[in-house]
């Protein structure tokens, strides 16, 4: 059995048996639990230690285990309702609402309840993660000198050199900053760039998360459509000159949640309008590790091709790892590039050594290319599985594209047939998801992948957080039930 569900199943074995025990009674030695259940040592120290975190038992060296005495009553709630007029009269003032709105970004973040197929996850399934190539690298990682020091605020001059290899061009270490996972180093980014009350201009549809930091710092996200190609520069070059904006934030590669890559022929277009628009191009290069096996050769970055510091440049390492392995960078140059290190010493000082130290030795290491390889296999693998049993089993439901790199795939609702019957639309995502909930199966609807209204339904897919391929074709026959349900 797994060392992680052994762990569980002994502790909720040893909560339910608690109430056996008085008060400050004593449970029975780790060395009799590893008789009676047949489990490791290690096993039955997790298991404790995850009931003494829950305040149910108390752990005294040399002496045992034992229940804990209950708790003093908790003192009665205060009266926090004059939050909503100092909450409320602070926003008053502002041009656009600083109010946050986390649910776009919750919905690939929440474990869904258990039997649910998660086909609404953002990140590799535990199978695809290099679990132990991390650990292994961690603990390495602990034992070098000064791997518990202060580390330089921009990180490890290695780690930075590191990233300015991946990224290429004009890139230097001298031009990085390590950050702590993309979400902070765009929300780094947006700071730097655009004061409250600007519009920045966001490819539509587009990453919640990021319509989430934009709303959040004050500033208004202005949408810009995508198509097959990427974002249509035309339309960029329109949105420029009605609002004035000086960012654009756009996913060149893989883009969440299309998987559109921008096309040859629009690159040096996309860097032209904004040169002459005197603006930056916040560029997330968010799944470049995440490249399918049979992608071909992939374009470079943005960056790699911008002298003149129009590219700021965010990219991590967690999608290819571990949701907690939140290591990113910010790649720039010119006199941004100090603006982006005073807001990132401010909010987090620095990356912790230890974490930039094991990095290095994550991606050093051969176990670090044999990953990539194997994630790139499976991610066809499972891709190719939802491809195949969507056209089988809901063949009404539009994927124009399927991306050779990413996690997902975006669907398109009907609109409707002659008579208003088997018809979606934007209104129909939502009862489509709690229908699909029901029938045992999480989804992500699209309408948080827009900063305007929609102009479809829409529904994005995950391959990369369910077990296999087994559990795709069983999540695709569930929502072939939900759809059935919802449409009569």
């Amino acid at each position: 059995m797994h060392e992680r569900s052994s762990v569980g199943e002994l502790a909720d074995q040893l909560r339910r048996e608690l109430d056996r025990y008085s008060p400050g009674g004593k449970l029975p030695s780790s060395r009799a639990l590893v008789e009676r259940f047949r489990v490791s040592p290690v096993t039955v120290s997790r298991a404790l230690a995850r009931l003494a975190a829950e305040g149910l038992v108390v752990t005294r060296p040399g002496a045992g285990t034992f229940r804990a005495r209950p708790r003093a009553a908790a003192a009665p709630a205060g009266d926090t309702s004059w939050q909503e007029v100092a909450l409320s009269a602070e926003g008053a003032a502002d041009l656009v609402p600083r109010s946050v709105d986390a649910s776009g970004v919750l919905v690939s973040l929440a474990a869904p309840p258990p039997g649910v197929i998660e086909f609404n996850g953002g990140y590799l399934h535990p199978s695809l993660q290099p679990e132990r190539a991390m650990a292994a690298a961690l603990s390495r990682a602990g034992r070098r000198p000064g791997a518990w020091g202060r580390p330089p605020v921009e990180g490890l001059p290695e780690l930075r050199e590191w990233f300015a290899r991946s990224v290429g061009g004009p890139v230097t270490a001298a031009g990085v900053l390590v950050t702590s996972g993309g979400q902070s180093a765009l929300t780094t980014a947006l700071r730097a760039l655009a004061p409250p009350g600007a519009p920045v201009l966001v490819e539509s549809p587009t990453y919640p998360g990021m319509l989430a930091i934009a709303r959040a710092a004050g500033l208004r996200p202005v949408p810009v459509p995508v198509d097959a190609d990427g974002v249509r520069p035309e339309l960029l070059a329109d949105a420029f000159r009605a609002t004035g904006a000086r960012v654009f934030v756009c996913q060149p590669l893989f883009q969440n949640p299309t998987g559109a890559v921008l096309a040859p022929a629009r690159r040096g277009e996309v860097l032209d309008i904004a040169r002459r628009a005197g603006a930056f191009v916040v560029e997330d290069d968010f799944v470049r590790r995440l490249v399918h096996e049979d992608a071909g050769p992939l374009p470079r970055p943005l960056a790699a091709d911008d002298p003149d510091g129009v590219v700021v440049h965010v990219c991590s390492l967690t999608k290819a790892t571990s949701p907690s392995f939140r290591v990113s960078a910010l790649a720039a140059h010119g006199p941004v590039l100090e603006r982006l290190r005073a807001i990132q010493v401010v909010d987090t000082f620095f990356v912790p050594r230890p974490l930039q130290e094991a990095t290095l030795e994550l991606v050093g290491s051969p176990a670090w290319p044999r990953h990539l390889r194997a994630i790139s296999a499976g991610l066809r693998a499972r891709r190719d599985a939802m491809t195949a049993a969507l056209r089988l089993h809901l063949p009404e439901l539009a994927l124009p594209h399927i991306p050779s790199g990413g996690y997902h795939l975006w669907l398109r609702l009907p609109d409707g047939t002659e008579g208003g019957s088997r018809a979606f639309g934007p209104a129909g995502e939502s009862a489509l998801t709690a229908a699909a909930l029901r029938a045992g199966v999480a989804l992500a609807p699209g309408r948080p992948y827009f900063s305007a209204e929609p102009p479809a339904g829409h529904l994005r897919l995950s391959f990369a957080a369910v077990a296999g391929t087994g559990e795709i074709t069983e999540g695709v026959r569930r929502l072939r039930a939900a759809c059935d349900e919802v449409l009569g």
